[in-house]
């Protein structure tokens, strides 16, 4: 677990979106806690790491969602020695889709 993020307020804010129950509410508490971009971003990010994980190219993946090479670059470094948050989130869902 990361020392850097985890404080009280963090705490608060996991719980929270772990309350949410279905993706109609996750819309409405993510319109009103981000910015349209900002959540754009995040849903970027999570593509980028999927389309890592099945062995594209930057170049494609770049053309496919539209990120620059930094950002793949980024999620690229998080998949190979971040926390593996991405990995479990992306075994999940697509667990979640063969159910």
């Amino acid at each position: 677990m990361n020392s850097k993020i985890k404080d009280a307020s963090t705490d608060k804010l996991f719980e929270a979106v772990l309350l949410l129950k279905n993706i109609e509410e996750c819309y409405a508490f993510f319109e009103d806690i981000c910015t349209i971009s900002e959540i754009k971003a995040l849903a970027q990010r999570l593509e980028v790491a999927r389309t890592l994980k099945e062995g594209k190219t930057y170049t494609e993946i770049s053309e496919l969602t539209g990120a620059s090479t930094a950002t793949i670059s980024r999620v690229n470094r998080c998949l190979n020695y971040g926390a593996d948050g991405y990995r479990m989130v992306l075994e999940r869902l697509d667990n979640n889709s063969k159910a």
